[in-house]
């Protein structure tokens, strides 16, 4: 009997908590504000002179990419999988805005992304400005970037090498995986259209 009066509160304690959350997590206000966590407010100059800001990834889902045009291997692939994530989403594809943002505002001017960008997917844009401008992006989209001097004179950018994808209210939804097959990434991308 003693047994019973300790056994069935601690019951009744367990099962409460678990209920709880399950209604937390069912509920939580901050599911939303970790979405809103990544991405906001930002001005930059895009590769055709026009001013591009957080409106303009409002009313279709946009991928958004932080690198720079003299990086040897990670944004070239990068962008090169997002030109067969654009293929593998076949005329869908044109619903989606990619934009490329440099980290290196020193050497990458627009006329240098423009010709850069010019190899891959011509719906990737790229987007250039002051370095103000560029570290509230940064900012805005939590990413990392650091100019990294090199033995031989120069330097290269040591940044953050995730795809970001933005609903289309602007919101970050996912980043993509371009590990996966590129059909794997566009039906995730189809998801949000």
């Amino acid at each position: 009997m003693a047994k019973r009066r300790v056994v069935l509160p601690l019951v009744a304690f367990i099962v409460s908590v678990i209920a709880f959350g399950v209604v937390w997590f069912a509920f939580d206000p901050m599911q939303d504000a970790a979405s809103s966590a990544i991405g906001g407010p930002f001005t930059l100059t895009a590769q055709d002179g026009r001013t591009v800001s957080e409106r303009d990834l409002q009313g279709s889902p946009s991928l958004v990419f932080f690198g720079f045009t003299h990086c040897p291997d990670v944004c070239p692939t990068a962008l090169y999988e997002i030109g067969l994530i654009y293929k593998a989403l076949g005329a869908d594809g044109d619903r989606l805005k990619t934009y490329f943002i440099t980290v290196d505002p020193e050497r990458d001017t627009p006329s240098v992304m423009k010709d850069y960008l010019s190899g891959f997917d011509p719906r990737i844009k790229g987007l250039s400005g002051s370095a103000e401008a560029i570290l509230a992006a940064e900012k805005a989209y939590r990413a990392y970037a650091k100019k990294v001097p090199l033995e031989t004179g120069g330097y290269t950018m040591d940044h953050t090498a995730i795809i970001y994808l933005m609903n289309r209210k602007g919101l970050f939804l996912s980043s993509l995986n371009v590990e996966r097959p590129p059909e794997e990434n566009a039906k995730l991308i189809s998801k949000s259209f």
